[in-house]
């Protein structure tokens, strides 16, 4: 199957940074739009960035200006880069792949990494 493995979470000041990692590996032909997603305690799950195959970004508002999505398709890993983070920015955050394989498609996430920010 396919597996999603994030690293990079942990503990940081405001205003400070961090950089997420999700690696995906196991049956996979091609990884078309991946992503990061984010839950607070008590709050639904919410995007924070997608990225195409291509290239192409996409950032929910929280996001623009502050986080930076990128990856290597060659590696099949999706980054974020977030900087200028805030208090509110606590949270688990999840990778998320849409991917094709002989098997068919389908989405798979990860199990998710916290990223606490102390104000």
């Amino acid at each position: 199957q396919v597996q999603l493995v994030e690293s990079g979470g942990g503990l940081v000041q405001a205003g400070g940074s961090l950089r997420l990692s999700c690696a995906a590996s196991g049956i996979i032909s091609r990884i078309d739009i991946m992503g990061w997603y984010r839950q607070a305690p008590g709050k639904q799950r919410e995007l924070v960035a997608t990225i195409t195959s291509g290239g192409g970004e996409n950032y929910a508002d929280l996001a623009k200006g502050r986080f930076t999505i990128s990856r290597d398709n060659a590696k099949k890993t999706v980054y974020l880069q977030m900087d200028s983070l805030k208090s509110e920015d606590t949270a688990v955050y999840y990778c998320n792949a849409f991917v094709v394989n002989w098997r068919g498609e389908g989405t798979y996430w990860g199990q998710g990494t916290q990223v606490t920010v102390s104000s």
